[in-house]
């Protein structure tokens, strides 16, 4: 019998009983290939080891990037915590299928014979870095396991002098960002769930990353998981990993799997391990839809008149967003007599549906498309669909309603059939009746709804409510299409971590409330990564970024222009704190807002390709975005004040015109080879880049 077949042999049999062993955590990476012979996985670029107790340490590129620790635990309710294993066996085959070829491991494991461990990992040649991992555990004892929950793919990335940035994928009341240097102390829990009344959902995914590597986590299902993706930092490092505490009782010789995840190590900021998660659920049937022309039209919404405006307001507005070069008009909140029943205000609208026709017809006859404000699932106590229908109502445990507390109102079920054909009337009656080419779908209940456990939906699971809002979506998403195949579809949920999941559901997107420039930009990143390099996102009203007028956060990163203005004078009546002179269109904001347009039709950036991996936005510094269009590189950088060089990446071979985009200056020329250039400014800097036809 061959040596190391004896070695491993003899170390199962000492770890079976019960013989003390040094555990796995406490060995530095050099000693790993002493211990008991485990298993080596790599595609080249990521490499994973494990030793006999299954524990593991991550590589990239040949260097060691986690300590050796167990990455996978099962918690009892008894309070005791299985994360040592024995490693039984490891095969090894090609694979293929939906994501093309790779190479495929299965490794199976034991805790003192009561549970086996099933790992499958999956290295894939069109994504080299990045592994996929199935867990399934049987219980091989003679007696039940309660199990309380579990972690996998829990890594820390080690500390580099330098520090780490974070992404988070979830959703928060406080709207913070999505991106977060990980100081001393730093901690998130990333719960896929509800962090709120109306906080919840989001993208699974998890990033950390230092100047060198960065390192992903997070689930490729298809449809959404009540799992977390907690980020904390460590005294070596930033803990990585995915966890769930939904209990299950596992019978003897039953199974428990856990969500499909995967790891990456890779380099730079979220935006590559969001890209190729992008195109990992692409080929799993989870994808944008084909993207209008109209979507990327610029947007001025009636916003600025808040919910009083009265449509002479509006009428009197259009000519001059067509005269600054706006193509949307979205007419917001207010329209409704109340969140849930939908039906048009007597005031504004006194002859009903011939009204609200007549003012769809004016919009297009001053040359713009209409869009219309909707916020689905939100139903306002008192009103004559909770009266007459009461069974769509979202119920917890305790038989409470979900809050939406913008509106102080109550969620709907989207995985309730009658709640589903009910609004696919309401979006009929908009887009095939009234006549509106797109809808603006907003409120942050939107992205994530807590299980529902009302009795008269007979749900088999209550997480169906959560798992079945992307289906409500799509619902809403067809039915559009169906009366107006070149509808514009935009879900907006306020300050919400994207919900990926609802992609597929639309063709537009915003900023959703940024509380920064920094978020504008950051948002759009993410969106470019997730979406797609060309996706039509807007910087949201220009009037919520610094100062109020940051078009060029919106323009630098390939976003369209949106601006909520009112024109000739404020709103009369706001039901909100207004800036002072309120969203006014002045003569000297006309003039910007009038440049920035120009720009925007000039180029179109929204519609080049964002080129993600190019910056890092933890540790370039100034802050730099790139997008290529016709052959042209377009370049921005951010910075309250900076004096010095900057760098253009991803220059193609020859030479390129550099011309300030902004002021039309030029600045010189430019190879791939002596890319640098000298730079003094404030806020913003754009840079075009030409090539120089010999």
């Amino acid at each position: 019998m061959p040596q190391h077949q004896v070695t491993r042999r003899a170390a199962i049999a000492r770890l079976l009983s019960g013989a003390a062993v040094v555990g796995a955590a406490a060995l530095p990476g050099r000693l790993l290939a002493a211990t008991a012979p485990g298993a080596r996985l790599s595609d080249g670029t990521l490499t994973i080891d494990f030793d006999a107790a299954m524990a593991s340490r991550l590589s990239f590129n040949g260097r060691a990037i986690t300590p050796v620790a167990p990455a996978a635990a099962v918690r009892l309710v008894d309070g005791r915590t299985i994360d040592r294993f024995t490693l039984l066996d490891h095969a090894e085959e090609a694979a293929s299928g939906p994501h093309g070829a790779g190479r495929r491991h299965r490794l199976r494991a034991t805790a003192q014979g009561t549970l086996e461990q099933q790992i499958v990992i999956t290295f894939l040649n069109r994504y080299p870095g990045l592994a996929l991992i199935d867990f399934t555990y049987r219980n091989t004892g003679t007696a039940p396991l309660a199990i309380a929950g579990w972690r996998a793919v829990t890594h820390d990335l080690l500390s580099h002098q330098d520090g780490a940035w974070s992404f988070a994928g979830a959703s928060y009341p406080n709207r913070r960002d999505w991106v977060q240097p990980v100081a001393p102390g730093f901690e998130q829990h990333n719960f896929m769930g509800m962090n709120g009344s109306d906080y919840g959902g989001g993208t699974p995914v998890a990033v950390v990353w230092r100047r060198d590597v960065g390192l992903a986590v997070g689930h490729v299902d298809t449809v959404p998981r009540l799992v977390s993706l907690p980020v904390a930092a460590q005294p070596d490092g930033t803990r990585i990993g995915m966890s769930g505490d939904q209990p299950v009782v596992l019978a003897p010789g039953a199974t428990f799997t856990l969500p499909p995840a995967f790891v990456m190590a890779h380099r730079g900021d979220h935006f590559r391990p969001l890209d190729a998660y992008r195109r990992l659920m692409a080929e799993r049937g989870l994808a944008a839809p084909a993207i209008p022309a109209s979507s990327y039209g610029p947007i001025w919404c009636a916003w600025g008149y808040e919910r009083n405006y009265t449509p002479a307001e509006v009428y009197g507005t259009l000519p001059k967003a067509k005269e600054l070069g706006f193509e949307w008009a979205v007419l917001d909140d207010g329209w409704q007599t109340s969140e849930g029943d939908w039906k048009l205000d007597p005031v504004k609208y006194p002859n009903g549906d011939a009204d609200m026709r007549a003012f769809v017809k004016r919009i297009k006859a001053d040359g713009m498309r209409p869009r219309l404000w909707l916020a689905p699932l939100a139903a306002d106590p008192g009103t004559d669909l909770l009266r007459d229908r009461p069974d769509m109502l979202l119920l917890d445990r305790d038989g409470a309603a979900q809050n939406v507390s913008w509106w102080s109102a109550f969620t709907l079920c989207p995985a309730y059939q009658p709640t589903v054909d009910h609004f696919r009337g309401i979006v009929r009656r908009i887009i095939a009746d009234w006549g509106f080419e797109g809808l603006k779908l907003d409120g942050q209940h939107l992205n994530g709804v807590a299980p529902c456990y009302n009795p008269a939906h007979k749900h088999a699971r209550p997480e169906e409510s959560y798992e079945k809002l992307q289906d409500f979506w799509k619902a809403i998403y067809d039915e559009a299409i169906a009366a107006n195949p070149q509808s514009v579809v935009e879900i907006c949920p306020c300050g919400d971590s994207f919900a990926f999941h609802n992609i597929p559901a639309m063709n537009n997107t915003p900023a959703s409330d940024p509380e920064s420039s920094w978020q504008v930009r950051l948002k759009g990143k993410t969106f470019k990564a997730l979406m797609g390099p060309s996706a039509p996102y807007s910087g949201d009203h220009v009037e919520l970024s610094e100062g109020g007028d940051d078009f060029a956060s919106t323009y630098g990163i390939g976003a369209i222009p949106s601006t909520k203005f009112t024109w000739p004078k404020p709103t009369s009546h706001p039901t909100d704190t207004l800036p002072p002179g309120g969203f006014v269109l002045t003569s000297e904001k006309e003039k910007v807002w009038r440049h920035w347009l120009e720009l925007y039709r000039a180029n179109r950036l929204a519609e080049g390709t964002y080129l993600g991996g190019l910056y890092d936005l933890g540790f370039d510094k100034p802050e730099g975005h790139a997008v290529a269009k016709n052959g042209a590189m377009h370049y921005a950088f951010y910075a309250k004040q900076w004096d010095g060089p900057i760098e253009l990446r991803g220059l193609g071979t020859g030479s390129y015109a550099l011309a300030d985009a902004f002021t039309g200056r030029s600045l010189g020329r430019a190879t791939a080879g002596r890319n640098r250039i000298s730079a003094t400014f404030e806020r913003f800097m754009l840079v075009t880049a030409t090539p120089v036809v010999a």
